[in-house]
């Protein structure tokens, strides 16, 4: 019997380039509200534990997760039943799990929200479960809000003789608006004299932008001047008219108020993981010379058996006979003519015929040795 082994450079299994190809077009408006958003108006999140019963058989198995009968026993207590000492329930039909939620700014009680439960023991599934009443707490231990509902979840699977099929995941699911809101944040966003705005990404250009389309676009509002001052590269202070009425209507149309943005850091986001490769539209190339080539050494191993003589004694031996073959594909040299436009960017390294793994190791040496005009990026 025959086993092979082959080994590539610089990885055996097949990656995916991801090139995102995007016109290189003059940057077009966008409102203030999709390139920043107002200090102090968050969501926060909620967690809390709950029990989800309802479960065909797939639930958690109590010796491995005692704290799930644990909480089926002093659920049931402060429903009025007590358990026989030294009763542990099977309880194949419930599961522990941890219930998620964010709670969004300026909601008020009454307000309904998603919730994503997640299992906290070993349940096989949680399809077809529904989730107890469950109290949602905050980082403060405050309750903010109350779940409960029937699990939707996106997955499916069947077991049986030893085989198991499954599609997508059944450990997680959503309660779409099983949560109903109890206590509301409070929020003085609005409550002084003037507002933080803070840009989705660190800019001077465009903080300077958004702070002149303010003082141009809204010069008085409720009869006072509108003063818009960059702080720094991120946050930018709004003046708020004096009328405390008027301040809604104002940041409506603060946040339609359309930027023209300079051209983005030419930038290349590599994911070695994935093999994926992203550019944005700035990425330029310089004239330049690749030589690409390919590595591969295959290993072979065959048993061979050895077998004794008649009468001798002797036992029968199990040896391998190993062949390794190494093969290396010439690569020719191929001149990259200089491209300022992603689209020919893209055509020039696909002309070089190499996997993503490979593509990888080319942008790093393009950048060093300064023919790439972009930022490298390995996450």
């Amino acid at each position: 019997m025959m086993r092979t082994y082959t080994i590539l450079r610089p990885l055996a299994r097949v990656a995916t380039v991801l090139l995102v190809a995007l016109a290189c077009v003059p940057a077009q408006a966008e409102r203030i509200k999709e390139l920043a958003s107002v200090q102090g108006v968050r969501q926060n999140q909620l967690i809390g534990y709950g029990l989800v019963v309802g479960l065909d058989g797939s639930g958690d198995q109590t010796t491995q997760a005692p704290f799930t009968a644990q909480s089926v026993q002093s659920m049931l207590s402060q429903l009025g039943i007590q358990l026989p000492p030294g009763v542990t329930p099977q309880l194949r039909n419930s599961a522990a799990v941890m219930v998620t939620t964010q709670l969004p700014a300026y909601a008020q009680p009454g307000q309904q929200i998603d919730v994503t439960v997640s299992s906290l023991g070993n349940a096989k599934s949680l399809r077809g479960g529904t989730l107890l009443l469950t109290p949602l707490r905050g980082a403060d231990g405050q309750i903010y809000a109350m779940a409960q509902g029937n699990l939707v979840v996106g997955g499916a699977g069947a077991a049986a003789g030893g085989s198991k099929v499954q599609i997508n995941h059944l450990s997680a699911g959503r309660v779409p608006g099983g949560a109903t809101v109890e206590r509301s944040v409070p929020n003085p966003a609005l409550n002084g004299d003037a507002i933080r705005l803070e840009l989705t990404r660190t800019d001077f250009s465009l903080v300077r932008q958004v702070a002149e389309a303010i003082n141009r676009q809204m010069p008085a509002a409720a009869g006072t001047p509108v003063t818009a001052q960059a702080l720094d590269a991120r946050v930018i202070r709004v003046q708020l008219p004096i009328d405390p009425a008027a301040r809604v209507a104002f940041m409506a149309d603060l946040e339609n108020i359309e930027v023209s943005p300079a051209q983005p850091v030419p930038k290349v986001i590599v994911n070695a993981r994935t093999g994926s490769v992203v550019m944005n539209q700035t990425v330029a190339l310089q004239p330049s010379a690749v030589a690409h080539g390919n590595l591969s050494v295959t290993i072979s191993s065959t048993p061979v058996i050895s077998q004794p003589g008649p009468f001798s004694q002797g036992t029968t031996q199990v040896a391998e006979k190993t062949d390794i073959q190494i093969k290396q594909d010439g690569g020719a040299i191929m001149q990259l003519q200089a491209s300022a436009k992603l689209a020919d960017v893209v055509k020039a390294l696909n002309a070089l015929g190499a996997t993503a793994q490979d593509l990888i190791a080319i942008l790093q040496a393009l950048k060093a040795s300064g023919s790439l005009k972009a930022d490298l990026e390995i996450i």
